[in-house]
């Protein structure tokens, strides 16, 4: 299990690299949690979203169940 130190560096890491390939930069290379390797570019960033929101929500930024809402009108 990761220190919130550790998830706190990995989620500015990820944010930036997001930040840096939706404004036309190249291909990031992150370390995952398990230690994997994982290149983003510009096709994958709806992984590299899904990575820190997992990493928000381990830190207790974001609610575990966060998702769409909806509306129902009758």
């Amino acid at each position: 299990m990761a220190t919130t130190a550790e998830l706190q560096a990995r989620l500015a890491e990820a944010e930036k690299a997001y930040h840096e390939i939706a404004t036309g930069g190249g291909v990031r290379t992150l370390v995952d949690q398990s230690g994997e390797r994982i290149e983003y570019q510009p096709a994958s960033l709806s992984r590299l979203q899904a990575y820190i929101l997992d990493l928000k929500r381990q830190l207790g930024i974001l609610p575990r169940h966060a998702g769409p809402l909806g509306f129902y009108f009758s």
